[in-house]
């Protein structure tokens, strides 16, 4: 049997990348797709593909951006498929530029589509998957919100604000017995591959001075997006009914768990601290561990 069998599903953003490899990998194990997006053409272009394999799919053609299109989408599913089972948030888009002259549109552009459409779609889900107590959430983060990523402050807070958001939805959602989860993909895609393809150049040309062998874009930890998606599919599946609130990634060839955010170091003061106290624990006693978890200006998370 196949791991989402007659499950309906719903992935945003998924008339083409990350998504489209979503929807395309969770069809191929037999789920039901809503294909969304922002471009008729590109929507209905996936939802041919899928049919082609013989699966099932429809378009729905809104912006994850306001209330009512995220209601729209979810509709979408109980409307074709009497059913909605998988949720995965994956619509997105960048506006990048440094922080100094970012504009309000190009900051709110984000924050809505990404933090704000995980919200909405979310809340749109729950109101159908709580009280079939069933269901899988699967929000799509960055590399971004763990590592930063000069130029994408923007898109760095609204993907940081997500594994919030994931957490606590999987701890609110637990008794519902609905998982929530987060995935971290790191996959050459549209609008990924100038800053990746920049990267390969370098990682070669730095081997040919070397004279090692050049590397691959596996090597460097980028994906082609239908290697994600396997990630996706079983987190999706019954067989994750047991993973919830976790913050995983496909990176390359290198799947990871994240911690949670945990103390590095913890120093008590009995009765209280006073700036001098605090100036010598930071300056001599945290000193090592402050360096190790230093941020490397210049270096990028990519997306």
């Amino acid at each position: 049997m196949m791991l989402v069998e007659g499950k309906g599903a719903v992935v945003t953003g998924s008339s083409r990348g990350l998504g489209r490899a979503f929807a395309l990998g969770l069809a191929e194990e037999g789920a039901r797709l809503v294909v969304n997006g922002t471009s008729a053409e590109d929507v209905n272009k996936v939802v041919e593909e899928i049919k082609a394999l013989g699966g099932a799919a429809v378009g729905c053609v809104e912006s994850v951006a306001s209330m009512t299109g995220a209601q729209r989408i979810i509709q979408c599913a109980l409307d074709h498929f009497s059913r909605l089972d998988i949720l995965v948030n994956n619509a997105g888009v960048v506006r990048d530029r440094m922080i100094w002259n970012m504009t309000e549109e190009e900051w709110d552009t984000v924050i809505d589509v990404h933090l704000k459409g995980t919200f909405a779609c979310t809340q749109a889900a729950v109101a159908v998957m709580r009280p079939q107590q069933s269901g899988s959430i699967i929000n799509i983060t960055s590399g971004a919100a763990l590592r930063g990523n000069m130029g994408q402050s923007n898109y760095a807070a609204a993907k940081a604000g997500i594994i919030a958001f994931t957490i606590c939805c999987a701890l609110e959602l637990a008794r519902s017995n609905v998982r929530v989860n987060v995935v971290r993909p790191r996959a050459r895609t549209r609008m990924t591959e100038a800053v990746m393809d920049l990267s390969l150049k370098k990682a070669r040309d730095a081997a040919q001075r070397n004279n090692v062998p050049a590397p691959s874009y596996l090597d460097l930890g980028f994906s082609d997006p239908k290697l994600v998606a396997p990630l996706v599919v079983f987190l999706a599946s019954e067989e994750a009914k047991d993973i919830t609130g976790q913050i995983l990634s496909l990176s390359g060839n290198k799947l990871s768990l994240f911690t949670h955010y945990q103390e590095v170091k913890t120093v008590i003061m009995p009765e209280g601290w006073n700036l001098e106290q605090v100036r010598k624990q930071l300056r001599i006693h945290f000193a090592l561990d402050l360096e190790r978890t230093r941020l490397q200006p210049g270096a990028g998370a990519f997306i």
